[in-house]
């Protein structure tokens, strides 16, 4: 699916209250140019059966203490069923969402530091990570720029 139809699913599933899909449409933009430097235009998150996603817990190895969460995204299936958490686990599927949806998550999953997107098929060498308040700044900054585009009318009340 291409990245235009899955803003439009994004648009069509959210809720209809006058605000998120208006959202949704403003911050499109950036989803879709954090999407297009990606490889893949879906990618496999790991879930448990509540279909909650699979958070990792990394560690400095030069500073312990300094912790992140991370969520893997992997380009294929059976780099998903691959990882150490699918494997060790029985309970954790690799579920295929699209790009656009995974970083339209990403914003909101506090816990969440970033998420590691997997571009080449069969290795993890080759990665990129979006960090979530990166992601949320640059979408502040399109709220930013579309609101002083369109101002409040005055006889709004």
């Amino acid at each position: 699916m291409d990245l235009e139809a899955q803003i439009k699913l994004l648009i069509d599933n959210a809720p209809q209250d006058g605000i998120t899909p208006q959202l949704i449409t403003t911050i499109a933009p950036v989803l879709n140019a954090i999407a297009s430097s990606l490889r893949h235009s879906q990618y496999y998150i790991l879930q448990d059966m509540n279909q909650r996603w699979v958070m990792t817990t990394l560690s400095n190895r030069a500073n312990p203490e300094l912790e992140k969460c991370v969520i893997y995204a992997y380009p294929t299936l059976q780099d998903g069923r691959a990882s150490i958490d699918a494997v060790s686990n029985p309970q954790v599927i690799a579920a295929p969402i699209p790009v656009t949806h995974v970083l339209f998550q990403l914003v909101a999953l506090e816990p969440v530091d970033s998420i590691v997107f997997f571009e080449t098929t069969g290795t993890n060498n080759n990665t990129v990570e979006v960090e979530r308040s990166h992601l949320q700044e640059l979408i502040a900054r399109s709220l930013q720029q579309n609101y002083k585009r369109s101002p409040i009318p005055p006889d709004i009340a």
